[in-house]
């Protein structure tokens, strides 16, 4: 891709679409934490989707962003209780403090016993074209210890499929520096 690609996606891209970064905040947190939509069409037809479900990537059709139907409502978010939920947080990363998307920016939850996660939960925003929920990190982080170490194995394994182009290559390094950083707060 030619031309100045600094805000696009680096996860869940391909060499036809190269997409945006999702541009929101509280999806990527609704991500991490297993929400789940209530979508309506009508009355009485509800169906339940898993946040992570309801956003799509360009794909083969670039033209649709989520799984909405015409006429279909978003009329409830459900978050599950969890122990990972309870040690949690949110940071950001932006160009600058106010009115700003995210260049990155991690969701993070984790419940920890005895100093070794038990659950993690990770969403990055900023990197991906949808809230990116990453369940290597997660797969990275359960039965191993709280530490640096850990959370840069951590952080490796959620950017380890992504695309970066030339100008969003700075993307890479500082979402698992996000990351790194958010898990560090959690546990401080």
């Amino acid at each position: 891709m030619k031309g100045d690609n600094h805000n696009l996606a680096i996860l869940g891209v391909s060499d036809s679409c190269i997409a945006n970064s999702y541009p929101g905040d509280l999806s990527v947190a609704l991500a991490a934490f297993d929400a789940v939509l209530t979508l309506e069409k009508g009355k009485g037809k509800q169906r339940q989707v898993p946040l992570t479900d309801f956003y799509l990537l360009p794909g083969s059709t670039p033209h649709r962003e989520t799984v909405l139907e015409p006429g279909e409502l978003i009329v409830a978010v459900t978050i599950p209780t969890a122990a990972h939920a309870q040690r949690s947080t949110y940071l950001k990363v932006c160009e600058r403090s106010s009115y700003a998307y995210a260049l990155a920016s991690a969701a993070v939850g984790l419940d920890v016993q005895s100093g070794t996660i038990r659950s993690a939960r990770v969403a990055l925003g900023g990197v991906g074209a949808q809230p990116w929920r990453s369940r290597e990190a997660e797969k990275a982080l359960t039965g191993q210890p709280a530490t640096e170490t850990t959370f840069r194995v951590a952080a490796a394994a959620a950017l380890q499929g992504a695309q970066p182009r030339e100008h969003n290559r700075y993307k890479v390094e500082l979402a698992q520096n996000t990351l790194v950083r958010a898990l560090q707060q959690v546990t401080a």
